[in-house]
């Protein structure tokens, strides 16, 4: 598929950057899960789980530091080089990582887990969010529990540069069926890098359907008023959260999603 080749392309280009940028971040206690993920994740000691997307794999060494036995999988294969590269100089035994597609991960992974884990920025990369729910059933073990945390669609909607200044326009239509393509790739790490990339626009109902039609149960849809990044003048909230203080109360920026495959 086009579009994920050229995503796989670009994020070949920040892999190395992501690497020092949060092995430097973890080994100086400032890479943490926001206090969102801290309680709704709970005591995952023991428990096996597989973060889907894991870029590098800083939030998956955090897993893996909180007792997990983890397993991270990404599509680049630098991704995955570095990740391995930084969990070993870290010292985490308790890990390991999977170069592969999720799109393909069903068809080439067979073990199941007591969690499926992403979060923060990774659903917009998923060209089929059926396929990829299939994907995380395929994955949980009876009674396994699914968890994601992300950026709200509502907010997703909207103008950037029009939010800094208390302004709601429309910029990317919340009902859109085709990916969004952009130029340059930003990177949250270092200087952006020129790559074509493509990122997919989803509803709520499609998030929720998809885990309904593979066959989980919901246990909880949460919203929160402050986000997981700084997109651009926001104003830190000191618990790994930004937030506009005149949206406080008024807009959903973030959502994360509980969901268990019951048998």
């Amino acid at each position: 598929m086009k579009e994920v080749e050229a995503n796989k392309a670009s994020w070949r280009m920040l892999s190395h950057g992501h690497y020092e940028h949060y092995k430097k971040a973890i080994q100086e206690n400032r890479h943490k899960f926001s206090q969102i993920i801290e309680e709704e994740l709970g005591d995952i000691s023991g428990k096996t789980i597989i973060h889907l997307q894991c870029n590098t794999g800083a939030d998956t060494v955090l897993l893996a530091k909180k007792g997990a036995i983890v397993t991270g999988v990404d599509l680049v294969p630098d991704n995955i080089f570095y990740a391995k590269k930084m969990a070993e100089e870290l010292g985490v035994k308790n890990i390991d990582f999977i170069e592969c597609d999720i799109m393909k991960l069903k068809e080439k992974h067979h073990k199941k887990y007591d969690m499926v884990f992403t979060s923060e920025g990774a659903l917009c990369w998923l060209p089929d969010l059926n396929k990829w729910a299939q994907t995380v059933k395929h994955l949980l073990n009876e009674n396994g529990v699914f968890y994601v945390l992300d950026g709200h669609p509502f907010y997703m909607t909207f103008d950037e540069e029009k939010l800094k200044e208390n302004k709601l326009e429309i910029k990317y239509p919340y009902f859109a069926r085709k990916p969004e393509c952009y130029e340059d790739m930003l990177d949250y790490c270092s200087d952006n890098k020129m790559g074509n990339n493509y990122e997919w626009i989803y509803k709520v109902s499609d998030i929720i359907n998809s885990l309904a039609r593979a066959g989980l149960t919901i246990e909880f849809f949460n919203e929160y008023d402050s986000l997981y990044y700084n997109c651009g003048g926001m104003e830190d909230c000191g618990n790994g959260q930004y937030h506009y203080p005149f949206f406080d109360t008024k807009l959903p920026f973030t959502f994360s999603l509980k969901a268990r495959l019951i048998k």
